[in-house]
């Protein structure tokens, strides 16, 4: 079926108004808007349903989250045929959020399913946290996490309060894909079956997350806070103030919720310019630290000092790497102990676990994955965090998703306990580097909107696939993981063996220097992305800043070889 046939078919259903004119000026204006809006339907990647807001079967709209939500609903009647069903329902601030939620809060309840809704905007981990707290079969938040304005989205979690992963995310979609008209479709909520989850359940997570700190040193510390306009203000300054930590400067022209996000480019904390307005206010007051959360507040971005007294943006590999340091070396070590991080991030977090003799475990990127890991070890092993390189970490297993609020609470008790010691956080990382040698990594994420940008990511991949390059930026690539069909060759070899991974669509090279280089196709926007890692042994003798420099040298040559 072609986009316009597909297009013509939403208008024989039954759908509103504002929707119909909005098809007929697509079908009526330009070719590429109707085919990006209609060539596919949205479909759940590693962190949900996520797209631009608008008309069309490729777009986030009530017919989109309807079926979503009735095909959701379908598969937990058969799941839970004993049960009487509940979902806990959260939404940020975006736009349209609110309606959204309020719209599959109807499709639930309309289906005879007990819906506890947020009574506001709320961060993406107190609905982890809720679905298990309140013994929910599954969970809905609406977000479309760090992207732009125009885009929202749909994460569905189970009932252990994770991302769903195989075989709910295939049942779900196979409910979905049995939908065939609008019709059937149940939009006429239960007002009866809907329940409000308020300032009860605030109280309930704030002292759960405070029950996962490892040290309470009492020393002064000046922080800086940004929501980004997002949902930590919500829960964030409070936590904080629990803790002791009362000298927190709010960014109060960030710190109203607003799904435009009038003051940044892009609210994602991984970029330093959304930190702009925190960083000058850390210089004005002469802060320690600043810590930044995306408007879900499921990604935390934090800046440090130097030695030289400036304000350092931590990448997310740093700063997973000090947390699972401190959470390891703050807990009283049974044997049975595990961290969790993702294929494309950084080694150092394996080996700073296995200089403390705790195992790692390496997964699929999402936290969907780290928290399967948590389900399956459930009575034999003990988690105690995880972390990946996009600036997502979680502390202990009472929250099944990245969790940005207890994340900035442990970050602060990090830093509180170095400057106690007479030291700093960079010099916590100096010493890592120090033992476990120097890693530095970096990311390419390259755009390719619509069925065109959809084909040239596939080809890529393909060409990558079959021909993949024997060298990048000298180094001799000498092993190949391909987790698409769970190989990984030694190309000195050619040996073969199997990778004990999930299908999914990424490819891997190791070279004989030590670098990693990884390929992937983004789960949830039009991107292809590729992540280098590269490190060197460090003898102190040299400073850490030429250390860097020599390495990011060596990435800038293994860019020039993937020729983007």
């Amino acid at each position: 079926m072609t986009s316009e046939q597909k297009a013509k078919s939403w208008l024989i259903q039954e759908i509103d108004e504002s929707t119909r004119k909005k098809i007929e000026s697509l079908i009526a204006g330009d070719v590429r808007e109707l085919e990006d809006a209609f060539y596919k339907d949205l479909e759940f990647g590693t962190g949900g349903m996520r797209g631009i807001m608008g008309a069309g079967s490729n777009r986030v709209n009530k017919y989109t989250l309807g079926i979503a939500t009735q095909g959701l609903a379908n598969y937990l009647h058969k799941s839970f045929k004993t049960t009487k069903t509940k979902v806990a329902i959260a939404f940020d601030c975006r736009n349209n959020s609110t309606t959204f939620a309020r719209l599959v809060a109807d499709v639930l309840t309309a289906n005879d399913i007990k819906v506890l809704l947020f009574e506001s905007l709320r961060p993406t981990p107190q609905l982890s946290y809720a679905v298990r707290k309140y013994g929910c079969q599954s969970g809905i938040v609406i977000t479309a996490s760090h992207n732009p304005p125009e885009y929202n989205g749909y994460k569905v979690y189970w009932d252990d309060g994770a991302q769903i992963v195989a075989p709910h995310d295939k049942g779900i979609i196979d409910e979905v894909d049995r939908i065939r008209d609008f019709s059937q479709v149940k939009f006429n909520g239960k007002p009866e079956l809907l329940n409000v989850l308020g300032s009860d359940t605030d109280e309930a997570f704030i002292n759960d997350s405070l029950k996962q700190r490892k040290s309470t040193v009492k020393h002064p510390l000046k922080i800086v806070f940004t929501s980004l306009h997002g949902t930590s203000i919500t829960l964030l300054p409070e936590l904080l103030k629990r803790a002791g930590y009362n000298d927190v400067h709010i960014v109060e022209e960030q710190a109203i919720p607003d799904g435009e996000f009038p003051t940044v480019k892009s609210p994602n904390p991984e970029e330093r310019e959304a930190l702009d307005m925190a960083l000058k206010l850390a210089e004005k007051i002469g802060a320690d630290m600043v810590v930044g959360t995306d408007p879900d507040s499921d990604r935390l971005g934090v800046a440090v000092r130097d030695d030289n007294g400036d304000m350092v943006l931590l990448s997310g590999n740093q700063c997973g790497i000090l947390l699972t340091d401190y959470l390891i070396s703050n807990t009283d070590l049974k044997g049975n102990e595990f961290i969790a991080y993702t294929i494309v991030s950084s080694e150092l977090f394996g080996r700073v676990a296995n200089s403390y003799q705790v195992e790692s475990e390496v997964c699929l990127t999402g936290f969907k994955h780290i928290a399967s890991l948590i389900r399956e070890n459930e009575g034999k092993r003990t988690f105690l965090g995880g972390g990946e390189e996009s600036y997502g970490y979680m502390v202990g297993d009472f929250v099944r998703d990245k969790d940005a609020l207890t994340s900035t609470l442990i970050f602060c008790d990090l830093a509180a306990e170095a400057k106690s010691q007479g030291g700093s956080t960079m010099k916590k990382l100096e010493d890592l580097y120090g033992r476990h040698g120097v890693y530095q990594e970096h990311l390419i994420s390259i755009t390719k909107k619509g069925k065109t940008g959809a084909a040239e990511i596939s080809e890529i991949m393909e060409t990558f696939r079959k021909t993949p390059p024997t060298q990048f930026g000298g180094e001799s690539v000498i092993q190949l993981d391909d987790i698409q069909f769970g190989i990984r060759k030694n190309l000195i070899n050619q040996q073969e063996t199997r990778i004990d991974l999930p299908i999914s669509n990424v490819l891997q090279f190791y070279t004989d220097a030590g670098s990693k280089i990884s390929a992937r196709p983004s789960g949830t926007e039009p991107k292809i992305k590729f992540y280098i890692s590269v490190n060197s042994v460090w003898n102190n003798k040299s400073s850490l800043e030429s250390q860097q420099k020599i390495l990011n040298n060596r990435i800038k040559s293994i860019i020039e070889d993937l020729n983007f």
